[in-house]
C-alpha cells in the first residue's frame, strides 16, 4: 500500500509516517524507484506506535520495545527451528 492509503486508514498524516520511519521504528519495503510500499504488518505497528505515543511514551523507549521484541522472536524462532531438525534426526534413526 501507498503512504496515502495508510495515512488513511491510521488516521495518521504522511509526516507522521515518515517521521517514524525516520525513528527506526518501521521500515516500509521501497521499490527500485524509491516509492515506499507499507504491509498489513507495517500498518499494525503503526497504529500500535500511535497508541503508545498518545498514551506519552517517547519514541525511543518504543523503538526500545520494538528492538527488543524482535530479538525474543528470532530467539523463539531459532529454538523452533532447533526443536523441528532434532525431531528429524531422532526420526531418520529409527
Amino acid at each position: 500500500m501507498m503512504i496515502g492509503t495508510v495515512a488513511e486508514i491510521t488516521g495518521l498524516s504522511e509526516r507522521q509516517i515518515r517521521y517514524y520511519e525516520q525513528k527506526k521504528l518501521i521500515s516500509p519495503f521501497r521499490t527500485a524507484t524509491g516509492n515506499r510500499k507499507y504491509s498489513f504488518s507495517d500498518i499494525e505497528k503503526l497504529i500500535e506506535i500511535a497508541e503508545k505515543v498518545e498514551e506519552g511514551v517517547r519514541t525511543s523507549e518504543i523503538l526500545e520495545d520494538l528492538n527488543r521484541t524482535e530479538k525474543s522472536s528470532i530467539s523463539n524462532k531459532e529454538l523452533i527451528q532447533g526443536q523441528i531438525n532434532s525431531h528429524f534426526r531422532q526420526s531418520g534413526k529409527r
